[in-house]
């Protein structure tokens, strides 16, 4: 006997769309989740959030908004909502409405994700070339930042470079990062960057590859949410190769 989608319980639906290979498979169950009445908050935004991972695999950046407003406004969670309504925002290519949900979202997250909220914001305001916004922000998820701290304090310094000030020593920030966790990952293109204002180019040309080929083999949402990190490390891997082609010897 086949079973039809009102006897599957919402929950249920929520691992088929979690364990979904396509957008539209995460998309499908989500619906029928969220179509069933007297569904508990949590599984509510559960399924929302599903819904919104569909919408940004398939690029759909303003339904992805509308869904994230909905997971907001149910209040679970309401820090991961406003981040993922900020991700949407940076999708559509606006940048202030991001800014605005990242700082909202560091305002009302726990103590044990504010950190993250005040990364990814120092993260957006360095890519639109704020650099000391950037900094103050970066600083303050260093402050608050427990493992990924080597990764916090190496984009500090990375944003006060960029805005004019003097730093001591990207050794040391480099030595840190290398040797935590953090440095896998998203810690790959920071290294990157370190490597190359040390002058160090083969190693910020092996940390950079090393990012952009794990990106964008990665998931279609990740790849938009790192749209900027990815056009800067492909930019810092072109000035590399040019230089490359000036060395003495190369044809």
């Amino acid at each position: 006997m086949t079973t039809s989608s009102a006897d599957i319980n919402p929950e249920e639906l929520l691992r088929m769309a979690t364990l979904a290979s396509t957008a539209g498979a995460r998309a499908k169950y989500a619906t029928r989740g969220l179509s069933h009445s007297g569904t508990d908050d949590t599984t509510r935004a559960m399924l929302l959030r599903q819904l919104y991972l569909s919408h940004m695999e398939a690029q759909r950046f303003a339904e992805a908004a509308s869904v994230a407003r909905e997971m907001v406004e149910l209040g679970v969670m309401q820090d991961v909502a406003l981040q993922d309504l900020a991700r949407a925002y940076l999708g559509l290519e606006l940048p202030e409405r991001a800014i605005d949900e990242l700082r909202r979202a560091g305002r009302v997250a726990p103590a044990s994700r504010r950190a993250f909220h005040l990364w990814t914001l120092g993260s957006v305001l360095y890519f639109e070339g704020r650099y000391a916004q950037a900094a103050f922000a970066f600083a303050r998820a260093a402050r608050w930042g427990t493992t990924a701290k080597p990764l916090y304090q190496a984009q500090l310094a990375l944003a006060l470079h960029a805005s004019g000030h003097g730093v001591e020593s990207f050794a040391t920030l480099r030595e840190a990062l290398e040797e935590a966790p953090c440095g896998q990952g998203y810690g790959r293109f920071v290294l990157g960057e370190l490597s190359f204002h040390q002058g160090d180019r083969a190693a910020a040309r092996q940390y950079l590859r090393s990012f952009v080929t794990r990106t964008e083999a990665g998931r279609v949402a990740l790849r938009v949410g790192l749209a900027a990190e990815l056009e800067r490390a492909r930019s810092l891997l072109a000035a590399l190769d040019a230089e490359l082609e000036l060395e003495p010897g190369r044809e």
